[in-house]
C-alpha cells in the first residue's frame, strides 16, 4: 500500500477522505451522461434540432470518454495518479461550464467532447488510485462502492436533471456538473489524494504499455462481458426513455424522469441485495450475474408494450426488471473480476473493465440514438420532420413507437448472444480452474488463465 508524505494523524484523516473524494468526482460522469441526454428535447427548442448534432451532445462526450480512456491509461504513469485526476476535474469544469454558455449546437458539441476527455481521467485517475492505495478486502469493498456510485447517478440522472430542467432550463444541468467538479477540486487542494512513494514505483518491475494478460482469463472475460451487456439492454434505454416519453406521451422532462423511478430506484437496492443474498445463503455470484442477464432480456422483450395505445405503467414491469439486471450485479463485477486475476495484473484488470463497461456504454447509446433517427427517417420520408421526431417531438408516437420497439427487440438479442458468451466463457473458465486444482497442469502453462 502506498505511503503519504505526513504526519500519521493527518494521515489517517486524509485516508478516511480519500474514497469520499474520489467517488464524489466519479459522481460527475453518469450526471454528465444522463442529464444531457434528458434536456435533449429542450436543446433541441433552443439550439436547433439538426439529427448529427444534436446527438453529438450525447455521443460526442461517449464516444471521447472512451478513446480518451486510453490516453489516459498512457499519461497517467507519466504524470502521476493524482496529477491525473485533478487534470480531470478541471477539464470537466471547463467544459461543463462552456456547455452551459453555448449559443449553437457545434459549440455545445466541442464542449461536451472537452468534457469526454476530462471524465475519462476522472476514472482513470481514480480507478487506478483505488487499485494502489487499497489491497485485499478493502480493495473489493472500494470498488465495490466505486460501481455503486456510477449506479447511483445513472439512476438519480435523470430524475435530478428533469427537476433542474424543470426549474433551472438545460443550462442547469451543466452548471450543477460544474459546482461538482469544483467542489471535488476543492477537497483535493488538501491533499486528500496519496502520493505513492517513490520508491514504490521505481522497485516495480517495468511493465508493458499495455498489460492485457487479464484478458487470457476465461473467468475475467467472462465477468467483464456482464457490463457489456447491461450497456446494451440497460443504458441504451436508460439514456433516451425520456426522449421516447416525451415523444409517444407527450410528458415534459420532469414527468419523463418521475416515470423512469421504476427503471432507477432498483439500481439503489440491486448492489446491497446482490451482497445480502451472496453473504447469507447459498446464492453464488455467479447466479447472480446469470439471473442479471436474465432479467435485462427479459426487460428488453418486454418493452414490446410500449405503444400509444396502450397505458404507460404496462411499462412499469420491464422498467423494475432492467433495473434489477443492471443493480444486482454493480460492484460485485469489479470485485468477481479482479478476484479472477493475479493481484499484480489488478491495475491492469480494472483499467480493461473499465474500458469495457465505458465503451460499450457509448457504442450502445450512439449507435441506440442513430438507429433510431435511420428508422423515423426512413419511416417519415421527411429529414426535417424525422429530426424533430426523434429529439422528442410530438405528433408522430405511433413512429417513434415503432422504431423504439425495433430496437428493445435488437437489444434483447444481442444481450442473449453475449449472455451465452458469459455462460460458455464462464463453464470454460470453471474447467481450467480444476484442472490447475488437480494439478493437471504447471503453473507456467497457465500463467494467464488464473
Amino acid at each position: 500500500m502506498p505511503t503519504l508524505a505526513t504526519p500519521s494523524t493527518a494521515s489517517s484523516i486524509r485516508s478516511k477522505l480519500l474514497l469520499p473524494v474520489l467517488l464524489l468526482g466519479v459522481f460527475v460522469m453518469p450526471i454528465s451522461i444522463t442529464g444531457a441526454a434528458i434536456a435533449l428535447p429542450e436543446i433541441s427548442q433552443d439550439l436547433g434540432n439538426d439529427p448529427f448534432t444534436l446527438q453529438g451532445v450525447v455521443n460526442g462526450f461517449n464516444i471521447a470518454l472512451t478513446i480518451s480512456t486510453l490516453m489516459w491509461g498512457q499519461l497517467g504513469n507519466r504524470i502521476g495518479l493524482r496529477r491525473t485526476f485533478v487534470v480531470g476535474l478541471a477539464t470537466v469544469a471547463a467544459g461543463a461550464a462552456a456547455s452551459a454558455l453555448a449559443t449553437d449546437l457545434i459549440t455545445l458539441d466541442i464542449a461536451r467532447i472537452i468534457s469526454g476527455v476530462g471524465a475519462a481521467a476522472i476514472a482513470t485517475g481514480a480507478t487506478s488510485i483505488i487499485s494502489h492505495a487499497y489491497s485485499g478486502a478493502r480493495r473489493a469493498a472500494a470498488f465495490s462502492l466505486l460501481g455503486t456510485v456510477v449506479g447511483i447517478g445513472l439512476a438519480a440522472g435523470p430524475l435530478i436533471s428533469g427537476l433542474l430542467v424543470s426549474f433551472l432550463g438545460w443550462r442547469g444541468i451543466f452548471g450543477v456538473i460544474v459546482a461538482l467538479s469544483a467542489l471535488t477540486l476543492v477537497a483535493t487542494a488538501f491533499r486528500v489524494l496519496p502520493a505513492l512513494a517513490q520508491q514504490h514505483e521505481d522497485s516495480a518491475p517495468r511493465r508493458k504499455l499495455f498489460d492485457l494478460a487479464p484478458l487470457q482469463s476465461s473467468r475475467f472475460l467472462s465477468i467483464a462481458l456482464v457490463p457489456v451487456a447491461a450497456s446494451v439492454a440497460y443504458v441504451s434505454v436508460l439514456t433516451y426513455a425520456p426522449v421516447a416519453f416525451s415523444a409517444v406521451y407527450g410528458q415534459d422532462a420532469a414527468a419523463a424522469g418521475m416515470f423512469m423511478l421504476p427503471l432507477t430506484l432498483p439500481v439503489l437496492v440491486g448492489p446491497a441485495l446482490a451482497g445480502l443474498l451472496i453473504t447469507k445463503t447459498r446464492v453464488t455470484a455467479q447466479s447472480v450475474l446469470f439471473t442479471a442477464l436474465l432479467l435485462l432480456v427479459l426487460g428488453d422483450l418486454m418493452f414490446l408494450l410500449f405503444a400509444p395505445v396502450l397505458s404507460p405503467l404496462l411499462l412499469i414491469i420491464p422498467m423494475v426488471l432492467l433495473g434489477f439486471g443492471w443493480g444486482l450485479p454493480l460492484g460485485l463485477v469489479d470485485g468477481e473480476a479482479l478476484a479472477s486475476v493475479r493481484h499484480r495484473s489488478a491495475a491492469a484488470a480494472a483499467g480493461i473493465l473499465n474500458f469495457l463497461r465505458l465503451g460499450s456504454e457509448a457504442v450502445a447509446v450512439a449507435a441506440f440514438g442513430a438507429a433510431i433517427a435511420a428508422i423515423l427517417s426512413v419511416t417519415l420520408g421527411d429529414p426535417t420532420v424525422a429530426a424533430e421526431v426523434s429529439a422528442g417531438g410530438e405528433g408522430h408516437a405511433d413512429a417513434y413507437a415503432d422504431a423504439f420497439r425495433m430496437m428493445m427487440l435488437a437489444c434483447a438479442i444481442i444481450t442473449a448472444g453475449i449472455g451465452l458468451a458469459v455462460v460458455m466463457l464462464s463453464r470454460r473458465g470453471a474447467v481450467i480452474s480444476d484442472h490447475v486444482q488437480a494439478g493437471a497442469r504447471t503453473p507456467e502453462s497457465t500463467a494467464g488463465e488464473v
